[in-house]
């Protein structure tokens, strides 16, 4: 890619824990760029990034939402993600395109469960970030305090490029280090202009010193920049060009303050996102795979072969099935064919656009460094898109399992159908959102991350698909496993329509920490191996249903250790067969066992509140693992089980005289003890003969 094009391109996600502020802080930032003219407010459903009429109820971000706009010459394309946990699969998609981050972090509030989870997805996809702690205004702001957490809780190298002037209702202003200015907002224009003036005396010391770390810090990256920092002759713009390499290295987060909601530090923060977080072209080529299974680069240039990256799809009442894509390298114009890598067709690219968040704009063309939509028929997320000439499949994208489901069925048997229609838009929208039959019921299953995700679900089908719905009651979606290890065979002999078909294997299965892992012992000799990847078929193929009450297994190890050929009968069919029985004598064998979802769980209290509300978390088979105090109140960190935990929130207020907040995000699956096991088992109408502790 040339120059002149990609080092005026930032594509860039604000990340955090739900109510640090994120959605509030984007609307400053489309406010002061000029592409909105009226600020909008979260609280009062006016914020132009959430659209949703969920979000606009609840004050909360559900969908991530994409926009363009234009700072100091650059071309920003920003992606506003969802903060409750129930939606980290938008921020997980989100982060595998983007090339940076702004982790916002509230100043009372600090490390929170979500913001830890959202930068340990970053780091997973080694995202550049910088951090900004907002919320300066709010009594219990502690700066100090966050620049901690973020060193101790996160294991990153926070700088502070940005101090405050006072806290809580005494916050007034910022210092710029490196400029070594104070910065004041005038409250007339909403922050849109803003003075520059002396520092404040009685921030004097405070301001040299965190120079001096400032200076030191980016000093350490290069040698010649050492030698003037012992010399006293390392520039402020030589710091700002080190800061940059610092923070596109992963060595240095660059840490600014504010208040969004009273319009202080934006505009501070946008320069930030220009000055140190990386263009497409200062990054290294990605990688993919080529249909013989080999890796290889492709570079991020204009003249490259097209290459795009589908993270996100969803269904538009105007435009229909909307592909939002990530274009890596190469250019392609609007109505031209690609090559989707995982159905090996051809599709044309329609309607391609920019979006800000519900609306669109039209685009004749996209190229490398784009982030852009486009009318899509048969595509899914994580779905490689190319010219035919260069299919190459980019790594995709992982998301987490659902850990909860509710029955739903239509209110009239007419709407049946329908209902099956939105069920089937609404999974492929959403990769963390499932859809599932239980087999004794014959009841339609809906699973996903929480109550609050199944919930927005059904919200969703009643109005956007006209079908009024009932659902029952949240159930855990548990995992089994085994107990001890077992070894057990499986033998297929039979005729199908005249010829026939032999197979057999034995296996044995260990219990492990989490996931099915399958090993083949055997050589090719003992067993080729297209009867061997059989057997792997079709013990993969019965993983969905365990022994127990038919839930999906979980922490399994399975080895290939013996198999028999036949004479003339072998065939794949006979060796999947033999790999499913196999292993369903190994699960009667190796005393299944019943494994549950558990949460962690972070609840800041008054400190009086403490001693009851520890108290309910041990009601509920949970434990507490730490206890921080935040000023007046307590940060109480324990882990529950999920099944104890629906209703919680009515629970917590009433404890507390609606004074205490929690969130949760999964943590692990657990095993679950054998009386707990018998009761869940007793409640399901289940008398299994397997149990045998």
């Amino acid at each position: 890619m040339s120059k002149s094009l990609s080092d005026k391109i930032r594509n860039i996600g604000i990340m955090a824990h739900i109510d640090a502020g994120k959605t509030t802080a984007t609307e400053r930032i489309l406010y002061y760029s000029g592409i909105v003219h009226r600020l909008g407010d979260v609280d009062h459903g006016t914020a132009a990034m959430d659209w949703m009429p969920q979000e606009k109820e609840r004050g909360i971000t559900i969908q991530s939402a994409a926009t363009t706009f234009v700072w100091k010459s650059h071309q920003i394309n920003l992606i506003d993600t969802p903060g409750h946990v129930d939606f980290t699969a938008e921020v997980e998609r989100s982060l595998r395109i983007l090339d940076g981050a702004v982790a916002i972090f509230c100043a009372v509030g600090g490390v929170e469960p979500q913001s830890e989870t959202v930068w340990h997805q970053a780091d997973r996809y080694n995202v550049p970030r910088i951090a900004f702690v907002n919320k300066m205004d709010r009594q219990g702001a502690d700066f100090s305090r966050v620049l901690e957490m973020i060193r101790d809780m996160l294991g990153a190298k926070p700088i502070t490029v940005i101090l405050p002037i006072g806290s809580g209702t005494g916050f007034s202003g910022i210092i710029d280090i490196i400029e070594g200015h104070a910065v004041y907002f005038d409250e007339t224009s909403q922050g849109a202009r803003f003075s520059i003036e002396k520092i404040p005396v009685e921030y004097q010391t405070e301001y040299e010193n965190a120079r001096d770390a400032l200076w030191e810090a980016a000093a350490m990256l290069d040698e010649t920049a050492m030698e003037k920092y012992f010399n006293g002759d390392l520039s402020s713009d030589h710091v700002r060009k080190l800061l940059r390499i610092g923070t596109i290295s992963g060595q240095l987060v660059p840490v600014l303050c504010g208040a969004a909601l009273k319009n202080i530090g934006i505009q501070q923060l946008m320069d930030a996102i220009v000055d140190w977080l990386p263009s497409p072209s200062e990054l290294p080529p990605v990688t993919g795979l080529l249909k013989d299974g080999s890796i290889t680069e492709i570079e991020r240039r204009l003249d490259a072969q097209f290459t795009a990256l589908v993270f996100k799809v969803q269904n538009d009442p105007h435009l229909g099935k909307l592909a939002f894509m990530r274009v890596y390298s190469g250019m392609i114009k609007d109505g031209a064919h690609v090559l989707n890598n995982r159905t090996g067709k051809k599709e044309r690219l329609t309607r391609l656009v920019r979006m800000h968040a519900n609306k669109r704009n039209h685009l004749d063309r996209i190229q490398a460094g784009d982030i852009a939509a486009a009318g899509l028929k048969d595509v899914v997320t994580g779905d490689t898109l190319t010219l035919q000439t260069n299919p190459v499949i980019l790594e995709s994208i992982v998301f987490p399992e659902p850990v909860m489901r509710v029955a739903i069925e239509p209110m009239s048997t007419s709407d049946e159908k329908k209902l099956n229609d939105a069920l089937s838009s609404l999974a492929n929208e959403d990769p963390s959102f499932r859809v599932g039959i239980d087999e004794e019921s014959g009841q339609t299953l809906i699973k996903g991350m929480g109550e609050l995700h199944l919930e927005v679900i059904s919200d969703r089908i009643q109005r956007e698909y006209g079908v009024s719905v009932r659902t029952g009651k949240p159930q855990v979606s548990y995992r089994e496993s085994i107990s001890c290890i077992a070894v057990g065979s499986g033998e297929f002999k039979r005729s199908i329509q005249g010829r026939g078909h032999f197979g057999h294997a034995l296996l044995r299965v260990s219990p492990t920490e989490s996931g099915i892992e399958f090993t083949n012992t055997l050589d090719n000799n003992k067993l080729p191996e297209h009867f061997a990847n059989a057997v792997e078929k079709g013990v993969k193929g019965s993983i969905g249903a365990g022994p127990l009450a038919g839930f999906a297994l979980d922490g399994i190890k399975i080895e290939l250790l013996e198999a028999e050929l036949h004479a003339t009968d072998s065939s794949e069919t006979g060796y999947s067969y033999a790999g499913a029985m196999a292993l369903r004598t190994c699960l009667k064998k190796g005393k299944p066992v019943l494994r549950e979802p558990v949460m962690k769980l972070n609840i800041i209290c008054p400190s009086n509140y403490v001693g009851e509300v520890i108290g309910d978390v041990n009601s509920r088979r949970g434990s507490i693992i730490s206890m921080e105090p935040r000023g007046e109140v307590q940060s109480i960190n324990a882990r529950v089980p999920l099944a104890e935990l629906f209703g919680y929130s009515s629970a917590l207020r009433s404890l507390t005289q609606g004074r205490a907040g929690f969130s949760m995000q999964f943590y692990d699956y657990a095993l679950i003890a054998e009386n707990i096991t018998r009761e869940l088992l007793d409640q399901m109408g289940i008398t299994s003969l397997h149990m045998s502790w």
